[in-house]
């Protein structure tokens, strides 16, 4: 007998793998560093997170870090707005050795509610040309080694029906820093798209002072890490910006980080883990 010709076979069932093939392939032609944030004109993140100070404490003291938040007169109403400060690396004393968190009995943050290596402070909204002024708690205990804590930032809130996502240098991996701080020609600029945020903010430090040591001199000694670290992020900030995410002023000169650990930091930062 002749073969009876087989029915078509329904090509249904081909439309979820071919589906699937090509979302597949769609996710590897994706750009390197693409970036899930709106970018923000380097001008704005100049001024949405400042006067962040650089406590000194005492073991067994407290202290506090304050900061104001501003939303710019020219840019949208702010909502959601979420702060946070994470203790995150030690430059030991003595040895100058610097090293990730957590160590035992290291300083606390506090925010009134929490108590930890991080906390957050939130504000529900600010309008164009409002500023809000705020401080966390850092307390320690007798035995909290000595040495200064590098203590990095992030702000979030949502702006004209978008999530905004700012991180200071303490959340990158020194490559990936190196890779968006390094431009044509070896300028210095910072590329917020290449580092996955709507730009980059300033951190800061606390200075625990060693059991005996006058508390004055260890804020002195604070103070000057702390500078090394803003004049370094005030370098890549400098002249007009552009709504690229990058500084359209960029010059020749070091590419350090900035960072709250200044130039001695051996390790400037890991990826966030959790």
């Amino acid at each position: 007998m002749p073969d009876r010709p087989r029915p078509d076979r329904p090509r249904t069932r081909l439309i979820p793998v071919a589906l699937a093939t090509a979302l597949l392939l769609a996710s590897t032609l994706l750009p390197e560093g693409a970036n899930a944030y709106p970018l923000a004109p380097v001008a704005l993140d100049r001024q949405l997170l400042s006067n962040l100070t650089a406590p000194s404490v005492g073991p067994g003291g407290s202290s506090s870090v304050s900061f104001r938040l501003l939303d710019p007169p020219t840019f949208f109403a702010l909502s959601a707005v979420v702060l946070t400060f994470e203790l995150y690396a030690l430059n030991g004393y003595p040895g100058d050795a610097v090293g990730p968190l957590p160590v035992a009995n290291a300083p606390a943050l506090e925010n009134g509610t929490a108590s930890g290596p991080e906390v957050n402070v939130t504000v529900a909204s600010l309008s164009p040309g409002a500023d809000y002024n705020g401080s966390v708690a850092v307390v320690t205990s007798a035995a909290t080694p000595a040495g200064t804590y590098a203590v990095r930032t992030q702000l979030s809130f949502v702006a004209n029906h978008s999530t905004y996502l700012f991180r200071s240098r303490g959340w990158f991996s020194a490559s990936d820093w190196a890779n968006a701080t390094t431009g044509a020609g070896g300028t210095a600029t910072i590329n917020a798209s290449r580092l996955g945020v709507s730009g980059v903010v300033p951190e800061t430090a606390v200075y625990v002072a060693p059991s005996g040591w006058p508390v004055a001199l260890g804020a002195l000694v604070a103070l000057g890490l702390i500078l090394v670290g803003i004049g370094a992020w005030l370098f890549y900030r400098r002249g007009p910006g552009s709504s690229a995410g990058a500084s359209n002023d960029p010059a020749p000169g070091a590419t350090n980080a900035p960072s709250a650990l200044g130039s001695s930091r051996t390790r400037p930062g890991d990826s966030r883990s959790s």
